[in-house]
């Protein structure tokens, strides 16, 4: 046995010296068979799903006609077909797509598959698309989803803003951006003053111009187009039927007036007598929005004993009582500046707004 032993470890020795002495030819090798594995792989990929060559550009612009997402289209079932969308972005008059649409309707797919796209131009790949030209871009940012750090004590809303503070610190006018649904972890006017801030941020000239693509929910934002330059509204189509909403994935110019909340709600299995209730708060909700409006256009303010009261809705923010100078002056009695935090200010500011509306 020792024997044997000994003569296994010379062999093992003279092989270990053998291989010592022509270590620069074997990783030599090997890194030229990844290299040529990783090229086949992409090319045998491309041949099979219809890739085309893009064009790689020195300028800003990414204009993508008729995109796929490289995965999803994979997973879809024979009898469905990936639905394609085109992208235009540039560092001028196409600097930020402002995307509205309801949830389920193919907004985070869209980004997606072009921040895709445009990695797999920069690798040299071949692009899921009818034709693609892409500008140099230097790195892809992304706010893409919602997560906490729980050890380190960041709430979910918390990780989103450093993500968001490292994204504006570092984007350049060669960037690509993917935010999704900026500012939803907090209050609704806390929430759309922080996107309606970033947007303008990365909108104005003095600072990056980077090309972004920002999915939203409030649908308020929308109206930044025709505000700021090179911001563009873009919305998820949706067909309603009798029988509910359909989704036809597609991004179309425009911006969306609804976001079926309750449709998709309905769909996600949630019990009838749940969708049934929301549905009565939602139309409550908009026959007040719609009587202040009008008592607001009359000059009429005074509720009669008949009349229901002005209705808060999420995103119109209109008071129900009179409005009156001494109940004004009563609020700014109370307050104690010197204690309130910047957004307590803002919050307070925008009561006595809505006070003196």
């Amino acid at each position: 046995r020792e024997l044997l032993n000994a003569a296994e470890y010379d062999a093992f020795v003279r092989v270990r010296d053998e291989i010592a002495g022509n270590i620069g030819r074997i990783q030599k090798t090997a890194r030229a068979l990844a290299e040529l594995d990783a090229i086949t792989s992409l090319a045998f990929v491309a041949e099979r799903n219809h890739y085309v060559q893009p064009v790689l550009t020195e300028d800003s612009l990414i204009h993508i006609k008729e995109g796929r997402h490289p995965v999803i289209e994979q997973m879809m079932n024979g009898s469905d077909a990936f639905v394609a969308n085109d992208t235009l972005l540039d560092d001028k008059d196409h600097v930020i797509t402002i995307i509205t649409g309801p949830n389920m309707a193919g907004k985070s797919t869209y980004m997606r598959q072009t921040a895709l796209i445009v990695l797999m131009a920069q690798i040299g790949s071949f692009v899921p698309a009818k034709a693609a030209e892409i500008g140099i871009t230097d790195r892809i940012f992304t706010r893409v989803g919602a997560s906490d750090d729980l050890a380190s004590g960041r709430s979910t809303f918390m990780v989103e803003m450093s993500e968001v503070a490292a994204i504006l610190r570092g984007a350049t006018n060669r960037s690509l951006l993917v935010l999704d649904e900026i500012g939803r972890g907090t209050s609704t006017v806390d929430g759309l003053s922080i996107a309606r801030a970033v947007v303008e941020y990365l909108a104005a000239s003095q600072h990056m111009h980077a090309r972004t693509l920002f999915a939203t929910h409030y649908h308020e934002m929308t109206e930044l187009e025709g505000t700021l330059k090179g911001v563009l509204n873009y919305c998820s189509a949706v067909r309603e039927t009798e029988d509910g909403v359909v989704f036809l994935h597609k991004i179309v110019r425009g911006g969306a007036d609804k976001s079926y909340g309750i449709q998709v709600a309905r769909l996600a299995g949630v019990p009838e007598e749940v969708i049934a209730r929301a549905e009565e708060l939602a139309q409550i909700a908009e026959e007040g929005h719609d009587t202040g409006a009008k008592k607001k256009e009359t000059g009429t303010q005074k509720n009669t004993p008949d009349e229901p009261a002005e209705q808060r809705t999420l995103f119109a923010m209109a008071l129900a009582s009179q409005r009156a100078s001494d109940g004004v002056i009563g609020k700014l009695r109370t307050l104690e500046i010197e204690k309130m935090t910047p957004i307590e200010a803002l919050n307070a500011l925008a009561d006595l707004r809505r006070m003196v509306d």
